[in-house]
């Protein structure tokens, strides 16, 4: 169901918490009320402001924002545990059969050709691009096009200007495909990067031990360095020296800032921040716009309450991110900085 010019710029115009009201008024009163429950009162309020005002949404802006929350949930900056089944419901709640029917073959389709190329989640950005340079733009595009955008970009960040332009013009050209083709495609490229893989694999050295203890949980860390310290101090020492708190990106450049706020997923970095220094939110808001700021800040407010464990998480994450920049000579640390400022 496509937007006519006039629902579109109304679509384009609502705010996040408009949306969101649009959508809870959707699942009814007893859904809404469990997910006020989880809500800072501030967000309750800015919903409520448009639950409240009871105006009339078209039906097309409607299925507009159903689409735009399920491409939320999908891109998996939300966990979901009801799945494809709750978003059944859902529709056939919210609209007639012949139209839940037409989304939720798309919805289908959609995942299970992302599915396909799941496991690329997990290659580095530099190894991907090695392998996608070589094949031809158009399934290179084909393959871009399944991935998650940041990782893409990422991705294509190391293709020459002339190569990054045409594929993504291939990428905008794309009209449907058959399944068969993209689970071909997908089978291809995975037997490549298991060759690929067998052929360069670096293991061991200080970087890696800073990385494990850096993800392992603030506790486990500690008795784990100590025991290390005791055992060999000269080693210990080099260790500290590579490894990198989430508080230490403050101490950063500030382009090594925006690539970082260019490459984590925003979700992490929200629940990140939620523990963070005045000092570390700065360094994040000023290198974003007014509008950027203003929108995470937003939405921001929709988190609630959160569990600390999940902060930590979320901030072993991003700093996870931050060493596969930095192994990837996307940034640098400065640690001469770092320890002038501890």
């Amino acid at each position: 169901m496509n937007l006519n010019p006039a629902q579109q710029a109304k679509f384009d115009k609502m705010s996040r918490a408009e949306k969101i009201a649009v959508l809870l008024m959707l699942m009814g009163e007893d859904t809404t009320a469990s997910v006020f429950s989880n809500m800072s009162v501030d967000a309750i309020t800015e919903v409520s402001k448009y639950i409240a005002s009871n105006k009339s949404v078209e039906k097309a802006v409607a299925v507009a924002v159903l689409k735009e929350f399920y491409a939320i949930f999908q891109s998996q900056q939300f966990i979901i545990g009801r799945g494809i089944k709750y978003t059944k419901e859902l529709l056939y709640r919210a609209l007639d059969v012949e139209d839940a029917d037409k989304i939720l073959e798309k919805l289908s389709k959609t995942l299970q050709e992302d599915q396909y190329f799941s496991y690329l989640s997990k290659i580095k950005p530099q190894q991907l691009s090695k392998l996608l340079v070589d094949e031809h733009p158009q399934t290179a595009a084909l393959i871009l096009a399944h991935m998650d955008a940041v990782e893409a970009a990422d991705t294509l960040h190391y293709f020459s200007d002339d190569l990054r332009s045409e594929v993504l013009i291939r990428i905008a050209k794309l009209g449907d495909i058959s399944s068969s083709v993209i689970k071909r495609v997908s089978d291809v490229l995975k037997s490549k990067l298991e060759l690929s893989s067998s052929k360069e694999f670096k293991i061991g050295g200080l970087r890696a031990v800073a990385a494990i203890l850096n993800s392992f949980d603030e506790k486990i860390s500690k008795e784990t360095f100590v025991k290390i310290c005791e055992q060999d101090k000269e080693i210990s020492t080099l260790i500290k020296d590579m490894m990198f708190s989430f508080e230490d990106i403050k101490t950063l450049e500030k382009k090594a800032i925006i690539e970082i706020l260019n490459s984590v997923d925003k979700h992490d970095l929200m629940l990140a921040l939620k523990s963070a220094s005045p000092e570390l939110r700065d360094a994040f808001f000023s290198v974003m716009s007014e509008k950027g700021k203003k929108v995470f800040e937003e939405e921001g407010q929709f988190l609630g309450v959160v569990k600390m464990r999940d902060i930590k998480d979320a901030q072993r994450r991003v700093i996870k991110r931050v060493e596969s920049l930095v192994e990837d000579e996307i940034i640098q640390l400065d640690l001469g900085k770092k320890e002038a400022v501890k």
